[in-house]
């Protein structure tokens, strides 16, 4: 077994190495009106927790309770974006970057999530943030939830597991779009809404921290947000989109599945693992219903849509958001697992073999390899399976563990966070050259911030955090590879050829 595993990595390896150019990728690799950018979440960023207005979230209250958070830590500071967005915006407008993703906080604009009193408060926070933001000439492309569930709802009536949510969702985002959408042309409902419905839902290590109801309540979780995102994006459409000329779609997240081997069983499982990773929620959009690998695996444990609704949700996005991180080889198995989602998926996701090969350089999150092949991958399937839609990679990067001894000068010199950079982003263009309709990349993240369920421990940032000295900002020779890049120049190792 090990033997075979090592031959299909260099398989991939090789495929991979013998189309990459000998030149680093360089601006002129991209369309002229391509689209780069870095990002960031608003729990994970602004801190401010119980000021301007703002009601709790679902983290708040997840983070309180010990041992769910890995260094005890929460969002109620977090990186202070809150207080300090102008000083963020120059650092994104010194690298060069024409656009900034972020999330904007459910429960600053409604505190009870209810939509029954806006707090003027927040609309005023994001609209001195969007105007920065284009007084240095970068678009804001806004995500509308990004994981942080105003509490009440969660309290109240059950979240995302009850359909009431998709009206209060409704109210949330037509709020959004009148007062912001003059400005903000490109929408994102909803971040990652797989890893809602299972971490939060299904093995309960995100908020709110569910898991009691694991094979059944993930599906009807996810549903709801399709749901929700239907009845945004027919609000937009009906509504906004013809006056202010602005493009929403929603941002799904998928590592690449690539078969183990060439058996039918490896080939079969694999595109059963992007069924349920990717097909789960772009199926429905495109095609019309969930796909058939998910009903045959799980029967009436996955909800039905009526044939209004399905009329609701058809090609509800001008774009696709990908997020993507890492790539697994992918084997038939009917093990168990502590994952029940994925022991529906009958898979085994490979990434490290007894025999000491692994798929590519390991970060620091234990998830997190450097496959940089994978990313085309992922491009020329959406590409292929749903007519070629405009796609944006609206998150991107690698993480370095946090560490205390380090001195600073070593945490700001990431090498390796450069060479994902340049090997993805090679990537990003050869699946344009493929075809593939790729518009703009974003780099995560911005800044180090609280990186959910490991705390501080976790650093994704082009921007140093020091968070024993005032949160001060230091950029890393990841930020300074963007800054010359951006200019068309060339760089190794984060140094200027």
């Amino acid at each position: 077994m090990a033997k075979s595993n090592t031959q299909r990595l260099k398989y991939v390896e090789e495929e991979w190495r013998s189309i990459v150019p000998k030149k680093d990728v360089s601006l002129p690799d991209f369309p002229s009106d391509f689209v780069f950018g870095t990002a960031t979440s608003a729990y994970q960023v602004e801190g401010a927790w119980n000021e301007g207005g703002r009601g709790p979230s679902i983290w708040d209250s997840f983070c309180n309770v010990k041992g769910n958070i890995i260094d005890g830590s929460n969002g109620n500071v977090a990186v202070d974006q809150y207080h300090r967005f102008q000083e963020d915006v120059d650092l994104i407008a010194k690298m060069g970057f024409g656009a900034y993703r972020f999330s904007i906080s459910w429960s600053r604009i409604f505190p009870d999530g209810l939509g029954t009193n806006v707090n003027e408060e927040g609309i005023a926070y994001y609209n001195d943030l969007i105007n920065a933001l284009l007084e240095k000439s970068i678009q804001p492309f806004v995500t509308l939830y990004h994981w942080d569930l105003p509490l009440n709802l969660d309290q109240s009536i059950g979240g995302w597991l009850d359909e009431r949510v998709i009206k209060y969702f409704s109210i949330y985002a037509e709020t959004c779009f009148s007062r912001f959408g003059d400005r903000v042309k490109h929408w994102m409902t909803l971040n990652e809404p797989l890893q809602t419905a299972i971490n939060g839902y299904c093995i309960g290590i995100f908020a709110p921290g569910q898991s009691k109801n694991a094979t059944t309540e993930p599906y009807l979780v996810a549903h709801n947000q399709l749901l929700a995102h239907a009845a945004a994006v027919n609000i937009y459409r009906e509504k906004y989109q013809m006056k202010q000329g602005g493009h929403i779609g929603l941002a799904v997240d998928c590592e690449w599945a690539e078969p183990l081997s060439d058996s039918m069983e490896d080939k079969i499982a694999a595109q059963r693992r992007l069924d349920f990773h990717l097909g789960w929620f772009l199926d429905p959009i495109f095609h019309g219903d969930y796909p058939k690998s998910m009903r045959d695996q799980l029967g009436d444990r996955l909800p039905t849509f009526s044939e209004k609704e399905k009329e609701l949700l058809r090609m509800t996005v001008d774009f696709v958001g990908l997020n993507h991180y890492t790539s697994r080889f992918i084997a038939h198995s009917t093990a168990t697992s502590e994952n029940p989602n994925y022991e529906e998926q009958q898979m085994e996701r490979i990434a490290e073999w007894e025999s000491g090969e692994v798929i590519g350089q390991k970060a620091a999150s234990p998830w997190l390899y450097v496959v940089p092949w994978g990313i085309r991958k992922v491009l020329n399937y959406i590409a292929e399976r749903y007519n070629n839609p405009q796609i944006y990679v609206t998150e991107n990067g690698m993480d370095d563990e946090d560490n205390s001894d380090a001195s600073l000068n070593d945490m700001l010199d990431d090498k390796m966070r450069v060479e994902y950079y340049k090997g993805y982003l090679t990537s990003v263009a050869l699946a344009i050259k493929d075809g593939a309709n790729v518009k703009g990349y974003f780099a995560w993240s911005l800044v180090d911030n609280f990186e959910w369920g490991n705390g501080y421990t976790k650093r994704f940032g082009l921007i140093y955090i020091d968070y024993k000295n005032r949160l001060n900002r230091h950029m890393k020779s990841s930020a300074y590879w963007w800054l010359r890049f951006l200019k068309g120049e060339q760089l190794k190792n984060g140094k200027e050829e």
